[in-house]
């Protein structure tokens, strides 16, 4: 008999925030995320300068840990999630860790989308969903065997889980998403009239104790 084996798999993380260390007041982030995107002055100009739709602080903001309490709780719940998800990738961090490189916050009006990318140079990423109204894009990934260009024939409309060219999540508010940072992935238009607001990092690899 055939013996079928499933390799080199891409695994997706997906959990509610509250799993570790208690549950963060949505409510107050959302106000703190327009609050903060309000006053950056800096990161209003960027967006402008490169079209960006909405409002990012990635390029302006590097320290709303210590900033703002609400994401120094929220960086302590993410580092548990990171955690946990890095057992399962069965990682050996031979003695090292893997900690915040950098977080930041992504506010995507109606019509705005973020196009297909990566993040280099880091290990794990991953989004806290913090207002997802009705209609609002899901995250979308890519397989990562579609950059390698071979002249296969496209999977069937109704191919399993796990065998398709593109695979969307669709996370509740106060849900974490984690994957591995090479995993190509996007934000479709958002087509809710209200916005659409995350937080996004990048986790890399401290191996300073190794």
């Amino acid at each position: 008999m055939a013996k079928l084996t499933s390799l080199f798999v891409t695994r997706l993380y997906h959990a509610a925030l509250s799993e570790h260390h208690g549950p963060v007041d949505m409510t107050e982030l959302e106000a703190s995320c327009y609050s903060i995107a309000e006053d950056d002055e800096a990161g209003q100009a960027w967006c402008e300068e490169n079209g960006y739709p909405g409002y990012t602080s990635y390029a302006s903001l590097s320290d709303l840990p210590w900033r703002f309490p609400i994401f120094a709780d929220i960086v302590k719940s993410l580092d548990a999630h990171v955690a946990a998800f890095a057992e399962d990738l069965q990682f050996d961090l031979d003695g090292g860790a893997l900690e915040l490189e950098d977080i930041w916050i992504n506010i995507l009006p109606e019509g705005g989308a973020h196009g297909s990318h990566l993040h280099p140079h880091s290990v794990i990423s991953g989004t806290l969903y913090v207002a997802m109204p009705e209609g609002t894009s899901a995250l979308k990934l890519e397989d990562p065997r579609s950059a390698r260009m071979m002249a296969a024939p496209v999977r069937r409309k109704d191919a399993r889980a796990g065998m398709t060219l593109f695979h969307s999540v669709q996370p509740d508010i106060g849900d974490v998403l984690l994957w591995e940072s090479w995993l190509r992935h996007e934000v479709p238009m958002n087509f809710s009239e209200d916005d659409r607001i995350s937080i996004s990092f990048n986790y890399n690899w401290d191996q300073a104790g190794a």
